[in-house]
């Protein structure tokens, strides 16, 4: 086992053991009901449903690199965490991308139903928070680190993003018009996640810059991918189903540059991200590397 596999390992191992503790009754004794009840088994089914963890590897790994307890740093991954699950449940939902399958298994909706659904997704959004303010860091790293992960999810990054992508459905977009969708659907928020693994660590402003470099290209990156296996992948490689923007009528990197130089493309970004990583001090190679996985990755 490589020491990238090594310590990918290791913060799997951690959120996932978070993600389950932070979501049990016995997180929240003494304040029992019947509708917790309900909620904890939903918000689960997705939260507990593996994932790649990418956004809290990040924030892990970039207080690692700043020279912080990057364990204590776990419940600002988890939140990172718990407000991408909720994206995914709230994406799958008939009003939005309709989509019964995630990561191999039925969406939550259709599972749960679609209220139970959305009611988890609200959940998870709010436990996020909860969880934030719950780590064990100076009041106000946590603030900060609280602050930044509102901004990268609400209207003006992920769910600005959404709009945006909604809009773009059955319309020729343009490629920056594309970009910018991208940006804040997807980048703002793996771009935070980095940010509050910095914050945690008590970083400088010019590390903190520097890892949000990092994150932009990797997050353009990981979209453009997204976009050549919704092409060139399988139902069963990817656990959802593909096709999906074209039956849309959505532009993508692909439809407006074709595979070949979409591909051309990630390569690019993913230099980028590396190049942004030299005004750390520390080893660099698991971000090295995380860079490379996500631009070569199959599903």
């Amino acid at each position: 086992m490589t020491s990238f596999e090594s310590r990918s390992k290791e913060y799997i191992s951690l959120i996932n053991e978070a993600a389950a503790k932070y979501v049990s009754p016995s997180s929240f004794e003494g304040r029992e009901s019947s509708g917790l009840d309900v909620m904890l088994e939903v918000m689960s089914y997705s939260l507990e449903n593996g994932g790649k963890r990418i956004r809290p590897m990040l924030t892990l790994e970039f207080c690692r690199l700043c020279g912080g307890d990057w364990k204590r740093a776990v419940p600002l991954a988890l939140g990172v965490e718990m407000i991408h699950t909720y994206s995914l449940i709230h994406d799958d939902l008939p009003c939005m991308d309709n989509d019964d399958m995630r990561r191999g298994k039925p969406s939550n909706h259709k599972v749960y139903g679609e209220a139970n659904a959305l009611l988890a997704g609200d959940g998870l959004l709010t436990l996020a928070f909860e969880t934030v303010l719950s780590a064990e860091l100076e009041p106000e790293k946590k603030a900060a680190a609280g602050l930044e992960l509102a901004k990268a999810a609400g209207c003006s990054g992920m769910i600005g993003g959404q709009v945006m992508d909604l809009a773009n459905e059955g319309r020729s977009a343009t490629l920056e018009e594309i970009r910018k969708t991208d940006s804040l659907k997807t980048g703002e928020m793996i771009k935070v996640a980095a940010v509050m693994g910095c914050i945690a660590a008590g970083a400088g402003e010019a590390q903190v810059a520097a890892a949000a470099e990092y994150c932009t290209n990797i997050g353009l990156a990981f979209q453009i991918v997204d976009d050549i296996l919704d092409v060139t992948s399988s139902e069963e490689m990817l656990g959802k189903p593909i096709g999906s923007d074209s039956e849309n009528g959505k532009s993508t990197y692909v439809s407006l540059l074709g595979l070949e130089k979409s591909a051309h493309l990630v390569k690019e970004l993913t230099k980028k991200a590396k190049e942004a990583l030299n005004i750390f001090d520390g080893e660099k190679d698991f971000l090295a590397e995380l860079a490379d996985m996500l631009a070569d990755r199959k599903n």
